[in-house]
């Protein structure tokens, strides 16, 4: 795609949107109310708010590679803080996918130089759950289960956060993590259980209300 196309686009994209409602981008200065945090990865094959079918305002969106939840990450936080406190989400989803270009890079044997630290957090993915992957024999395979608990630890890691739990206990906030299949466009419910998850770790991570 040459860059100088984007403007046209944009062009037939306001025209569209016109056509369809005159007073669509007034309506849409005046705020925003979405209900969903999406959490997600950069990766450019998983357009959030395209491949949940949402138009703009619907969905609060913070991407990184490899969709990480790390406590010291101030852009994470920042973003968790406002659209849980201020803006009131009543859900947070975090969407990893498969084939994630990260998650296979974090288990290479090379040094990826300021990717290092970052990729880590997958590595310690790995090690807590080595003997269920190790397991697997098929490498595909292996990443793609390694895809899918680097979601349910990345959800363990919001529900360790005082915003979260504070936002759990006083107006049922829900955290879900789920998976985009990138081979079929579809997108998967991990149904991972948070309220037995934050039962299990508050003994350890309560931060009170």
């Amino acid at each position: 795609m040459k860059l100088q196309e984007v403007f046209g686009n944009n062009e037939e994209w306001i025209q569209k949107k016109l056509s369809e409602n005159p007073t669509y981008f007034h309506e849409l200065s005046k705020g925003q109310e979405p209900k969903i945090l999406y959490i997600g990865c950069s990766d450019s094959r998983v357009t959030a708010e395209e491949l949940m079918g949402v138009a703009p305002g619907d969905v609060f969106v913070h991407r990184n590679i490899a969709n990480l939840v790390i406590g010291i990450d101030v852009n994470a936080m920042a973003v968790l803080h406002y659209a849980v406190d201020h803006l009131k989400v009543d859900h947070i989803v975090l969407c990893g996918h498969y084939f994630c270009g990260g998650v296979k890079a974090a288990m290479q044997a090379a040094d990826l130089g300021v990717l290092n630290p970052w990729l880590r957090n997958i590595r310690d993915v790995y090690r807590l759950h080595q003997g269920e992957l190790d397991g697997i024999e098929n490498e595909n395979d292996r990443y793609n289960r390694l895809i899918e608990l680097n979601v349910q630890e990345q959800c363990i890691n919001l529900l360790k956060t005082a915003t979260v739990q504070k936002a759990v206990r006083q107006r049922g906030l829900q955290v879900h993590g789920w998976v985009f299949d990138v081979s079929t466009g579809k997108l998967i419910d991990l149904k991972i259980d948070f309220k037995s998850i934050l039962s299990k770790i508050m003994e350890i991570y309560d931060l009170g209300e």
